[in-house]
């Protein structure tokens, strides 16, 4: 017979919910960098989270400006939002906004190859471009976030709560 006491079931809150299911109905992300002159350069990347780091990672070329930018600035910021849907107002439409700091992952390192298993988990398709010598794993650290999930609610996360949501329940 079991003594120990049952665990309570866990409780998530939902903005938290509401985030987690952002980020897996969502495969592309705006990104956010510093151009050479220091003024904003924004583009779109296919993105995935890494769960056991908490990172978000990227799969960038060397001949893209926007690699190029965050490897002289490693301060980035990344938008994921919810499709438009044709009709429906779009000020509410759910979103968060993440500034982290970027770093290129190393090839062949445990932080490289567990960044290839989660970007090929959603991106299988991209597995020729993994072997191709001028793309490189990027893993951005996210330092904080800003999410609206709709009218009248949005908040700031701290970083505790950012890892929470990136990592599986």
């Amino acid at each position: 017979m079991n003594t120990e006491p049952a665990t309570p079931p866990f409780h998530e809150p939902r903005l938290s919910r509401e985030l987690r299911a952002l980020l897996a109905s969502q495969r592309v992300a705006s990104l956010g960098t510093l151009n050479n002159e220091g003024k904003p350069f924004v583009s779109m990347v296919p993105f995935a989270v890494e769960p056991d780091s908490a990172i978000l990672v990227i799969h960038v070329s060397q001949l893209a400006p926007h690699t190029g930018f965050l490897l002289r600035n490693p301060a980035v910021s990344v938008m994921v939002m919810q499709a438009e849907v044709a009709g429906a107002p779009v000020h509410a439409l759910p979103r968060i906004s993440f500034d982290g700091v970027a770093t290129r992952l190393e090839p062949g390192t445990s932080a490289w190859q567990a960044a290839r298993s989660a970007y090929l988990a959603r991106f299988p398709e991209a597995e020729p471009m993994t072997q191709l010598g001028d793309f490189s794993f990027v893993g951005i650290r996210v330092t904080q976030a800003r999410q609206v999930a709709g009218f009248g609610a949005a908040r700031s996360l701290a970083s505790d709560e950012i890892s929470s949501v990136l990592r599986p329940l």
